[in-house]
């Protein structure tokens, strides 16, 4: 099991999310979350921007995307993340894989 986050601009979610279940990566086998973070990647103008006086500096709201799917499937979902997430900048977010030791479900 691998574990995928992604950081990516808050317009751009919808059609990642859609992209991920049309490609059915997101049904039984995926715990997909959808969270509203504070970043610091390029604003796509300036509606986008703020300024964090705990940062000291200029931020927009991203979306961080946390998926936990099977090993066979990983590269095919970053490659969804990548294509659908872009924006036209040269760095329009972020992408982590990482492993995932044990996943239990609560019952």
């Amino acid at each position: 099991m691998k574990e995928i986050k992604a950081f990516i601009h808050r317009n751009r979610v919808a059609d990642v999310v859609h992209a991920l279940e049309a490609a059915r990566l997101c049904g039984e086998q995926c715990n997909l979350s959808v969270v509203d973070v504070r970043g610091t990647l390029s604003a796509l103008d300036n509606r986008e921007r703020d300024y964090s006086l705990e940062l000291g500096g200029k931020v927009i709201t991203e979306v961080k995307l946390e998926l936990v799917l099977p090993d066979d499937v990983v590269d095919q979902a970053v490659t969804i993340i990548r294509d659908q997430a872009r924006t036209g900048q040269p760095r329009a977010g972020w992408i982590f894989v990482n492993d995932i030791g044990d996943a239990i479900p609560i019952e």
